[in-house]
């Protein structure tokens, strides 16, 4: 029978994926069915975890319930809900069955359960059949008595994960309904070795207090990362403070990290803490630490070093008790030897580097993560379905993401754009197909938008794709020599286009105009 099937399991060490995935796997085949899924429940959203004939990409989307009826019935009741094959309610995986994709679910057997841990709703069981009468009342019969099971089965995940998190002196998520990367903190999606390893990773790091340089290509999600990092540490309970170094004005970089006395400059009118002040006790995430200015670097080497810091114009030190996180696009190391970053902070902040794999080193990562951006444009666009056709996921499969996460959801919102701009009705199922996702499979996207989407936000000042450029010679320079030649006619072809108007080349360049005057005095553009 297949609860005895089931309950074998149960009695196996099993990694989370793996039991859940053999469980909805057994349900299909017992059942006949042609898709089943196991989806937990987060605040207002329904998360597959597990899923047997959907496409890959569905395990990347968030349902959120007020949105799909079918999903809303089920949590709603205790028992069994059943859905005749004439139901009106709309199918939440239309469009998304693995050997119907891109087609309306056929007429077909729908039925779904709640269910409960430790008595608390935890999520439901919907299982899909493709031939009419399929479920029957004994098949009904059966599915409630496995239910009992399933439910094990979750538990017995949360036990081991309880057990893991005990080994790491660290108190798992204890409330079942409620997702562990909740809340303000986007998720990080993704099944991947990479990824999963990296994980592991900072599950271990974050208990630790010491300074972590989060490294990785614009794009990657270091800031998901840094909040990982703080909300399993032992400072969860403290604030989290972001600093985008990058975007700081150098004249005002010292007193918004460390605060000013009254009367500090001209404008200081009150006394102001800083940054780091409302840190205290908790994180401070430096991103793009590689932007701050020298003279700004040595009082952060002496926060680090002391864990002192010092209002701009006070006369006394105070205290601090501060973790930094600090992440970065840039190689540091080139930096010391450039004489653009002190080598005694790089050493300071580096004591456990991290580096983020890009996202084509991440293997099917990538179509979760199209699933996700694809069911968010769904949402916004008030699309019935939006799904990718065989040939884009191939596509997204074999491009090289040189804008990583941050391309990828640009890509995928600009090509559900331009689908309802070329007449697709919102009640139809819609397919993004390979073509409209502009895509050059050499390695750049032949849109300048996908071009430019990499340095639009993480790191305004970043070298944008550039074809090679007239006059730069075959032979070998420094990396640093070439990216600013590159940098440097950029700024010139943009200044020439605007007529000498910096801010109207800030805009053309999509760079903060004050980055852009910062880059440009560093270039010998600006005196």
């Amino acid at each position: 029978m297949i609860e005895d099937l089931l309950l074998t399991d149960l009695t196996v060490e099993l990694p989370k994926a793996v039991r859940l995935q053999r469980l909805v796997s057994a349900l299909q085949a017992e059942f006949h069915c042609g898709a089943v899924v196991l989806l937990q429940l987060e605040e207002d959203a329904l998360r597959p975890v597990a899923a047997c004939g959907l496409v890959r990409e569905a395990l990347g989307r968030r349902f959120i319930v007020a949105q799909h009826p079918r999903l809303a019935a089920i949590l709603a009741r205790r028992d069994l809900t059943s859905f005749s094959h004439d139901s009106t309610l709309p199918d939440p995986y239309d469009g998304l069955l693995e050997n119907h994709a891109g087609a309306p679910m056929p007429v077909h057997d729908c039925m779904g359960i709640s269910l409960y841990v430790e008595s608390r709703l935890w999520g439901v069981l919907t299982l899909d059949a493709l031939q009419v009468n399929t479920f029957d009342q004994p098949a009904r019969d059966a599915v409630r008595r496995c239910t009992a099971v399933v439910e094990a089965a979750i538990r017995v995940t949360r036990i081991e994960q309880q057990i893991h998190a005990l080994r790491l002196n660290r108190q798992a998520d204890p409330v079942p309904g409620k997702a562990a990367d909740s809340g303000a903190d986007a998720e990080i999606i993704g099944q991947s070795g990479a990824l999963t390893a990296l994980l592991q990773e900072l599950d271990v790091v974050a208990d630790s207090s010491l300074p972590v340089l989060l490294l990785g290509e614009t794009g990657v999600g270091k800031e998901l990362f840094a909040r990982r990092l703080h909300r399993l540490s032992p400072r969860r309970n403290h604030p989290l403070i972001h600093v985008n170094c990058a975007a700081l004005p150098e004249s005002l970089a010292e007193s918004e990290l460390f605060g000013h006395a009254k009367g500090a400059f001209s404008g200081a009118t009150t006394e102001r803490p800083g940054r780091f002040e409302a840190a205290d006790g908790g994180t401070l995430f430096l991103d793009e630490v590689g932007e701050l200015p020298l003279s700004v670097q040595a009082k952060l080497l002496r926060a680090l070093q002391n864990g002192e810091i010092q209002r701009l114009g006070a006369d006394h030190p105070r205290q601090v008790d501060v973790r930094i996180i600090a992440a970065t696009n840039r190689q540091l190391q080139a930096e010391v030897s450039a004489g653009h970053f002190r080598a005694d902070l790089y050493h300071r902040l580096s004591v456990y580097p991290v580096p983020i794999p890009p996202l084509r080193e991440r293997d099917h990562d990538v179509l979760l993560l199209a699933g996700h951006f694809l069911e968010l444009n769904r949402t916004r666009l008030g699309l019935r379905s939006l799904r990718l056709s065989p040939e884009a996921e191939q596509a997204l499969l074999a491009y090289r993401w040189p804008g990583n996460i941050r391309e990828l959801e640009h890509v995928v919102s600009r090509a559900a754009i331009k689908i309802i701009s070329k007449g697709a009705q919102r009640s139809d199922i819609v397919t993004l197909g390979a073509e409209l996702l502009d895509l050059d499979l050499n390695g750049l996207a032949t849109e300048p938008a996908a071009q430019h989407a990499a340095a639009s936000s993480e790191h305004p000042t970043a070298p944008m794709a550039l074809p090679v450029l007239p006059g730069l010679t075959s032979a070998v320079r420094p990396l640093r020599d070439v990216m600013d030649d590159c940098q440097r006619r950029c700024i010139e072809h943009a200044l020439q286009a605007a007529q000498g108007n910096w801010t109207q080349a800030a805009r053309q360049l999509d760079v903060d105009a004050s980055n852009l005057h910062k880059l440009a005095r560093r270039l010998g553009l600006k005196a």
